[in-house]
């Protein structure tokens, strides 16, 4: 080599070997760090602010049989972040002429049910189709042992009654978005996973992402892990046929840089197909993607959950700001894990559940707080005095122990969930807030 290209290439190695970090990173990986020494994560994170990206690292095993570490080119399997992809390709069929969002979806089905005349495309995307999601099917349970067609799927679902009027309601449908995708393949006449690919994944580059197959050998694809009795274990079996055009797209986080970097540089959608996807309806959800607030900052997100994988993408406009997070265990990790380290992104502070102090409390001091408390979405939250200690549990959810970190605060060690309890004029306790993350539910005592 030429001395001066080796001084010139030696200066500039030096140069990227001596850039100091961002200041969050140290945090950032500190609070990641925490979650996996405390058996609730193990996955990748990836954190960019503009061009900048502030962390990209890998924690726990992506296969534990064979000790082989997550890294950011590991592959997991996306869940329901799938849909805001499914959403573009939908757009970008309406900004081809191949369709209308308000289209009844009767104009591209055969004998379409009578229930369903009504419902357009609009109304899949946004949840308000009145289809349930999988657990109003329960006969769909069997299916996801086995290779499912997109026909097959909507078959099972087509003859069901709605649980409302479309366009009256908002509930939750993975079959809406399964329904999206075999409407996507009888209008273009392509699969799902080819149109994906050639349509959104080959122009930005995103060569390690796809649509999940049982069968196929791929390289660097994440086992999926659950709790068991006695530790962690291999997470149940789902055929990735059956999430179909819902949640059956896997991908990297440096690949979901590219997606959000493209999306949001206007290198996807055009401007008014993009103002589609990203005003809120009904629930405050757009068209693939929840559109709300983190801590009072614009924030576009989605989180994911299926066999073994639970995931995270969210989007600050204002502060072009994204957060990735990518799990293969179990677990509400990778949302609570998206908060804290949007915080970070924004130079907030975040303190941990296990970084909480408890103090002491006696059972007359507890005591004033027993009682059941209605919340703000209609769920009743019942606390109760357990021996020498508090508990709390939402009706039909897991009971969890109450630590007072301060008269009136409490926490959780197991969730990033606080509890704070206010007092009338008499000191009587008449009300609750329950925070998770940027989320608050207030509540009053019955």
């Amino acid at each position: 080599m030429p001395s001066r290209v080796l001084l010139l290439w030696s200066l500039a190695l030096g140069h990227v070997l001596s850039a100091a970090p961002a200041p969050e990173a140290a945090r950032m990986d500190e609070v990641a760090q925490g979650f996996t020494a405390n058996n609730q994560f193990m996955g990748c994170i990836l954190v960019a602010r503009g061009d900048e990206v502030l962390i990209s690292r890998g924690y726990g095993s992506a296969n534990l049989e064979w000790r082989i570490a997550n890294t950011p080119a590991t592959r997991f399997r996306l869940a329901s972040i799938t849909k805001q992809f499914t959403a573009a390709s939908i757009l970008l069929l309406e900004e081809r002429g191949k369709l209308k969002l308000d289209d009844p979806i009767g104009n591209y089905l055969p004998d379409v049910p009578a229930a369903w005349e009504k419902i357009t495309f609009f109304h899949l995307l946004t949840h308000t189709s009145g289809i349930g999601d999988l657990n109003s099917f329960p006969e769909l349970a069997p299916v996801k042992l086995v290779h499912s067609t997109p026909e097959s799927l909507v078959g099972k679902i087509r003859d069901k009654p709605l649980l409302f009027a479309p366009g009256a309601g908002y509930r939750y449908s993975n079959p809406g978005y399964i329904l999206l995708g075999y409407l996507l393949e009888r209008i273009t006449g392509e699969s799902y996973a080819t149109f994906v690919r050639k349509n959104l994944f080959d122009p930005l580059g995103m060569i390690d992402s796809g649509y999940d197959a049982n069968a196929e050998i791929l390289a660097r694809r994440a086992a999926g892990y659950t709790r068991g009795r006695t530790g962690l274990a291999n997470a149940p079996f789902i055929d990735m046929s059956v999430p179909f055009a819902a949640g059956g797209l896997y991908s990297t986080t440096e690949d979901l840089l590219k997606w959000e970097r493209g999306l949001f540089g206007g290198r996807v959608l055009s401007a008014e197909s993009w103002r589609q996807m990203t005003t809120p309806h009904q629930g405050g959800y757009g068209l693939g993607v929840v559109v709300g607030t983190g801590n009072g900052r614009r924030l576009i997100s989605h989180q994911g959950s299926i066999e073994g994988f639970n995931t995270y993408l969210g989007y600050y406009p204002d502060e072009q700001v994204t957060v990735v997070v990518l799990g293969n265990l179990a677990g509400q990790a990778p949302e609570a894990l998206g908060y804290y380290l949007g915080e970070l992104a924004h130079h907030a502070s975040v303190r941990l559940p296990w970084e909480r102090k408890e103090i002491t409390m006696s059972p007359p001091d507890l005591q004033p707080y027993v009682g059941t408390y209605v919340m703000e979405n209609g769920e009743r939250n019942q606390v109760t005095l357990e021996g020498d200690h508090l508990a709390a549990q939402i009706t039909g959810r897991p009971k969890f122990q109450l630590l007072p970190e301060a008269p009136d605060r409490f926490f959780l060690k197991e969730l990033d969930r606080q509890y704070e309890f206010g007092r009338d004029a008499g000191g009587a306790v008449t009300t609750m807030v329950l925070r998770q993350g940027a989320t608050a539910l207030s509540a009053r005592r019955q």
